[in-house]
């Protein structure tokens, strides 16, 4: 629970902690989760968080995505106190500490080629430049400032260390010419302060008492302090934090781009991807996923989660409040039903569990439609239950050429007690008011249950993704609106997404390995892995890592 999440040195009232995504990007689950730790960190110490834009890359950050960062936090339930600020506000404060760093021989401006420094980097030798006077330094960052064919092949180095074992440690690049009109500033600078120059600056100057980051930046965290030494600022705490990796998932910000880009996916908030808007358009209820946050705390421990982990807790928050109705698929069997005369309609609860919900009217009828599912396991002269009816007698089963059945005739026999049946089946009367509609079902975008850095995405994407079933509803479902999640009887839970032209609606996972078998994975997807198929990627990736 949040209490397990505990900073050092940390003192009611006083703590400040900050979010500082850019905006290149729809944030996804990796990033909600960054927002959350420091947003509920900040609420438990009786603080503050701080909401900074990290503008300091202008070729990749453009206002839409800074709005739908803004939007999404809001749908999050995330409240910034302060902000939100730009790494931008502070550009002439640090090109003040850049050229005080560059008088102090503790920064020098480079011109060797990319490929030839990062050789020297490589090998741990320091470039001819390092040995620059600071006349020669200066002049080439004034060059620098003014974007001048000569300042454009040059960047500025801070000065620590050609050989450290630690390579962040080993002269990192601070400054670097950029031509690219930056969106709140325009052309009115040449120069960019590189992330790791910018944020223990801007940590140290917005007030920032604990810069919380996940463990991917270990390596640079004596980088951070050294910066914040060398330009004599006050020291933010550091402490650092699991990054989010999800099995079959991909995190990557350009790689996701070209899925939205090649038509993968049908946007940003496709229920396929990991953005937050795809993960609530797929029905993850907000409170899962500050849930699945709240039980990770600030665990240092890397390794891969399962999507099950997050569906459990949401199938927990949705189970109780979502209203329950039927539908039968494109596969429908027809029935014609004795021991009722005409269409009749009773008022019946939406949640025999909970009855605050609210009610629905149900059709009654002597013709009707069963699962295609559900009647080829039945037997003529067998007594099923038809659920919330009563019992009634499979009296004869036709069947096609094939041997598939075409049409059922039933008898009611109410006075049955359904504890004595084998068969409990779902039915839909057959009314001009049905719903038609469209249900759909979702696989990973990715075959691979764990990627890193030397996996060819391009092939390891899966082919089929998208699965469907035309469906037919009980009229009541014209209550539903977009957003609304319901569940379908024994088919599962699902979120409306579009009410016209046609009601679609999708299939939100509930943490089981196995299919519905009344679904569509279940009919044209692939199978799912067992259990020991799971156990044992699961014990190969945590080999891979300690490799």
């Amino acid at each position: 629970m949040a209490g397990t999440m505990k900073l050092k040195n940390a003192k009611d009232g006083e703590v400040v902690t900050r979010f500082p995504p850019e905006a290149s990007g729809f944030i996804h689950i990796g990033h909600t989760k960054a927002a959350l730790v420091n947003y509920m960190l900040a609420q438990q110490y009786k603080g503050k968080m701080i909401l900074r834009f990290d503008d300091t890359n202008c070729d990749k950050e453009k206002h839409e995505f800074e709005k739908a960062i803004l939007d999404d936090l809001h749908t999050l339930g995330i409240k910034w106190d302060i902000g939100p600020t730009y790494t931008s506000d502070y550009f002439e404060k640090m090109l003040e500490m850049a050229e005080e760093m560059i008088k102090n021989d503790k920064a020098y401006c480079d011109s060797t080629p990319k490929e030839e420094m990062q050789k020297h980097r490589f090998d741990g030798t320091p470039t001819p430049c390092r040995a620059n006077t600071l006349e020669q330094n200066l002049a080439m960052w004034e060059e620098m400032k003014k974007a001048s064919p000569e300042g454009l092949k040059i960047c500025l180095r801070a000065k620590l260390s050609v050989d450290n074992a630690n390579k962040a440690l080993r002269d990192p690049v601070i400054y670097r010419c950029n031509l690219t009109p930056h969106p709140r500033h325009g052309d009115k600078y040449k120069v960019y302060p590189t992330y790791d120059f910018a944020c223990p600056i801007v940590d140290s100057l917005e007030g920032v008492t604990h810069a919380l980051r996940t463990s991917e930046y270990n390596d640079r965290n004596d980088q951070y302090r050294w910066m914040i030494k060398a330009l004599g600022l006050r020291a933010p705490s550091l402490d650092d934090f699991s990054r989010l990796n999800m099995e079959y998932t991909v995190m990557s910000k350009r790689k996701l781009t070209e899925f939205v880009t090649n038509g993968k996916v049908w946007g940003w908030d496709d229920p396929r991807m990991p953005t937050a808007r795809g993960l609530l358009r797929r029905g993850v209820h907000i409170q899962a996923l500050w849930e699945f946050v709240k039980v990770q705390g600030m665990s240092k421990v890397s390794n891969t989660m399962e999507w099950e982990k997050i569906w459990n807790l949401n199938k927990k928050i949705i189970d109780p409040i979502a209203p329950r109705y039927t539908c039968v698929d494109q596969f429908r069997i027809p029935v014609d039903l004795k021991g009722i005369d005409a269409v009749s309609r009773q008022i019946c609860p939406l949640h025999k569990k909970n009855l605050d919900i609210g009610t629905k009217e149900v059709a009654f009828a002597p013709k009707m439609f069963l699962e295609e599912q559900d009647v080829v396991l039945l037997a003529e002269g067998e007594e099923v239950t038809l659920l919330d009816w009563g019992n009634a007698f499979v009296r004869e089963i036709e069947k096609d050429a094939d041997g598939k059945p075409k049409k059922v005739q039933m008898e009611l026999h109410l006075e049955g007690d359904f504890k004595t049946t084998k068969q409990k089946i779902s039915w839909l009367a057959d009314v001009e008011s049905n719903v038609p509609m469209v249900l759909y079902e979702f696989d990973h975008l990715i075959t691979e249950r764990n990627i890193d850095k030397s996996t060819d995405l391009d092939k390891v994407v899966r082919e089929v993704t998208e699965y469907k079933l035309e469906a037919l509803g009980e009229e009541a479902l014209k209550q539903v609106k977009k957003g609304d999640i319901i569940q379908f009887q024994r088919r599962g839970f699902f979120i409306c997404d579009t009410v016209e032209p046609v009601m679609t609606f999708f299939y939100i996972p509930d943490g089981h390995l196995k299919h519905n078998h009344l679904s569509a994975m279940a009919r044209w997807g692939p199978p799912p892995a067992t259990l020991e198929e799971r156990k044992d990627r699961a014990e190969a990736d945590a080999k891979k890592q300690k490799l």
